[in-house]
């Protein structure tokens, strides 16, 4: 197991290095998209193209990663991707990219990342040892938030450079890199189901959600985080841009300062996640720091008027995120059996990210068509409202932050002391 968490450390590396890759292409395919199209909506379909079906077909990944090795999914998901990659790049050398190609590889890619995901999640789970869990979470939540700081400052730099074929080669670059250390040196001991007990195709499904249905405490805790991202994806995933556009003046060094601190923010939890053994309960980890990223975060984003508040506030925000990502994945790999965790990761990611383009479309929605034009008309209660947000454009998609900020913080306290979170916190204590 020592050796296990030794293999994880190259894994992780080689992977870190490998999302690089994949955020420098995925920026750079936004700014050629929006240059082509100078259209928010083409951008907005791109991040659809990739969630839907990475949504759907994680209900019928679970059975598959269950049965097949991890290593070889992950290396086939890796290369597929990675064909994209070329292909894009082939047409655009030739001059024949165009958008719904974009549209077309961000399916196939969220096709494969909704299989990759949970194989990459089971491997994890057998390399490393249990103690290292919040460890291994931390170090994914630090490379994870340095990566969103770095790709967009690499990518904007090369393809001002050198163009979307400059970007796209060095993903590939990145590609071969991680794809070498998972293929040499990374080995993955595990037990497969028999091949006599395939099923039906959504049979690996339904396992996960028998299983979650018999242990209501997982199944409460993920729908309460998939109820958390849809919050999330309503504003600070969403709107935080634009209503910090439209209130500091379309200053983009403001928006570039505000989420540089996210990304600070992230990397500093992950730092202490990876670094200090913690000694609360998962379960208080998740449902404490989730009401204070929405408490601190989302009321101070609303509440500031300038870039010093909205930086505090950004890091506010995602700075306890790594530790409700340690909290959950200490959870699951505790209390799922290591020949289900397939079938249950792919559930879990189905229904937490199901809330993602719900909140997407509503957010904007109400952003434009509701609270913009209540805080720009003469209402009483906008007027009062005016007090404290202040003033102009954007404090409609300020008040979407107080707004998120109290039902986010609420919902958190009062799922955790739901009686089945109470009882899934006591299973913890047990299996410790």
């Amino acid at each position: 197991m020592k050796d296990g968490f030794k293999k994880y450390i190259l894994f992780w590396v080689g992977g870190s290095v490998s999302q690089l890759g994949s955020a420098m292409t995925s920026f750079a395919l936004i700014l050629w998209v929006y240059t082509q199209t100078n259209s928010a909506m083409a951008v907005s379909v791109m991040s659809f193209c990739n969630f839907l079906p990475y949504i759907l077909v994680s209900l019928i990944a679970g059975g598959f990663v269950d049965r097949h090795h991890k290593k070889t999914i992950m290396l086939a998901a890796d290369s597929i991707a990675a064909v994209c990659s070329l292909f894009v790049c082939i047409l655009f050398w030739n001059g024949r990219l165009e958008i719904w190609h974009i549209y077309l590889v961000n399916a196939v890619i969220g096709f494969m990342n909704s299989v990759q995901a949970p194989a990459q999640a089971v491997a994890i789970g057998i390399m490393v040892p249990k103690e290292r869990l919040s460890q291994m979470s931390g170090m994914s939540s630090f490379s994870g938030n340095l990566v969103s700081v770095l790709s967009p400052v690499f990518a904007s730099a090369i393809f001002a450079f050198g163009g979307l074929g400059m970007v796209i080669v060095l993903d590939l670059l990145s590609f071969v890199f991680n794809f070498l250390i998972l293929l040499l040196f990374i080995r993955i001991p595990e037990k497969l189901k028999d091949a006599s007990e395939k099923k039906a195709v959504l049979s690996g499904s339904a396992e996960g959600f028998r299983f979650l249905f018999q242990n209501k405490g997982l199944w409460y805790m993920i729908v309460t985080m998939a109820v958390i991202n849809l919050f999330s994806q309503m504003t600070y995933e969403n709107i935080l841009s634009p209503m910090i556009l439209a209130r500091s003046g379309n200053d983009s060094l403001v928006l570039g300062m505000v989420n540089t601190a996210l990304g600070i923010g992230g990397i500093l939890g992950g730092l202490m996640v990876s670094i200090k053994s913690l000694k609360i309960s998962s379960v208080k980890m998740i449902y404490f720091s989730a009401a204070l990223s929405f408490l601190l975060g989302d009321l101070l984003m609303g509440l500031g008027q300038n870039v010093y508040w909205w930086s505090i506030a950004a890091v506010a925000a995602s700075f306890p995120i790594p530790f409700i990502m340690a909290g959950q994945n200490v959870i699951l790999y505790k209390m799922v059996p290591q020949k289900l965790q397939g079938s249950v990761f792919s559930v879990r990611n189905a229904v937490q990210h199901s809330t993602i383009p719900i909140g997407l479309l509503s957010g904007g929605i109400l952003a434009d068509y509701v609270f913009e034009p209540f805080m720009q008309s003469e209402d009483g209660l906008a007027m009062v409202l005016h007090h404290i947000v202040g003033a102009g454009n954007g404090t409609g998609m300020a008040v979407m932050f107080l707004c998120t900020g109290i039902l986010g913080s609420s919902v958190s306290l009062i799922a955790y002391h739901k009686k089945e979170i109470q009882k899934l916190q006591k299973s913890e204590a047990a299996n410790e």
